[in-house]
C-alpha cells in the first residue's frame, strides 16, 4: 500500500491580529480548533469572527493570535 502523500496544500501556523484574519483561518478556542466561516468589521478596528460550529469571538484591535493557514502550492 502506497502512503498518503499531500494534495499540494501546506497548513502553517501563523501569528494572526484583527487586520490579517481570513476566512479559512483556524482557531484553537477551548481546546478545539475553530475555522472562521465569517467576519465582519467593527469599530475602532475591532473584528467580529463568526465559526463554522456557531462559536462568535470579538478581537480587540491590539488581539493576537496563533492559527493555522492553508497554503496551496501551484
Amino acid at each position: 500500500m502506497k502512503p498518503w502523500t499531500p494534495t499540494g496544500a501546506v497548513v502553517a501556523p501563523i501569528e494572526i491580529t484583527s487586520i490579517n484574519v481570513q476566512r479559512g483561518d483556524v482557531i484553537q478556542i477551548g481546546g478545539q480548533p475553530c475555522r472562521v466561516a465569517d467576519l465582519r468589521q467593527l469599530p475602532l478596528g475591532a473584528k467580529h469572527l463568526l465559526f463554522e460550529t456557531g462559536e462568535q469571538l470579538t478581537m480587540h484591535s491590539r488581539t493576537r493570535l496563533v492559527a493555522l493557514r492553508v497554503h496551496k502550492r501551484w
